[in-house]
């Protein structure tokens, strides 16, 4: 067991030493704070089994002007309060992954901030395998507004001893709306290391079950989980706005 720990500490020692490229250098490194991460490996969920729930906050919203759309309001209640009261109901333990954690103090939720700032939702979903007391995490972006408890169970009763479970839809696949095991770290640390921020390239390196277009259909309610909201008039197609958000 002491050799096998030494061995995890010793990969990400070399991990470590490896130079960023493009993205800014971890957070904590910046501050003079290391913060090793923990991997699990090789462990596969059971039924029941305690998961972590993420909300990825931490986009630029640059295609919706700016606005955050993590609080447009659909059907009176902002994309981020529905999701994470959602994932209340889900979770054993609740995350939001964002730089500007001054947006969510009204929801009393745990915030994680990303290690590798300016990374994209790479770097969210590194923070929340961080932060996170469970093996495996769902995550979710924040501009879904029809997150379905139905379909999130059915896509974590899919994990096995896959490191990701990642659905297709509309022709592609869907990576901010999956489970991800915390052994996946080592692999998402090396990428954002290497400047390497793209989800899918970190998915080619990963033992993932995509879970088929066609499998997905036959799942009630998966239509309206999966569908997310990038621009004004996205938004408004379900029926959001910003002006009831808070």
């Amino acid at each position: 067991m002491h050799s096998a720990a030494a061995s995890r500490a010793a990969a990400l020692d070399s991990i470590r030493s490896q130079r960023l490229s493009r993205c800014s250098p971890p957070l904590s490194t910046a501050l003079g704070r290391p913060a090793p991460p923990r991997y699990w490996d090789g462990i596969m969920i059971a039924p029941g089994a305690p998961v972590a729930g993420v909300v990825l906050a931490g986009g630029r919203a640059s295609r919706m002007g700016g606005r955050d759309k993590a609080f447009a309001a659909v059907e009176g209640e902002p994309i981020a309060v529905r999701a994470v009261r959602i994932f209340r109901s889900l979770f054993a333990q609740v995350l939001v992954s964002t730089n500007r954690p001054e947006r969510f103090a009204g929801l009393d939720v745990q915030t994680v901030a990303d290690q590798f700032p300016g990374c994209g939702p790479l770097a969210g979903i590194h923070a929340a395998l961080l932060a996170s007391r469970y093996p495996h995490v769902f995550v979710a972006a924040c501009d879904m507004p029809g997150l379905d408890p139905e379909v999130i169970r059915f896509l974590l009763g899919r994990v096995g001893s896959a490191e990701a479970v990642v659905p297709c839809w509309d022709g592609d696949v869907e990576p901010l709306h999956a489970v991800y095991a915390v052994g996946a770290l080592r692999e998402i640390e090396a990428h954002l290391r290497a400047g390497q921020n793209a989800v899918r390239d970190v998915l080619r390196r990963l033992r993932v079950d995509y879970v088929s277009e066609a499998e997905m259909r036959a799942v009630r309610g998966a239509a309206r989980s999966l569908t997310n909201v990038n621009t004004p008039e996205e938004l408004a197609a379900v029926g959001g706005r910003f002006d009831d958000a808070p």
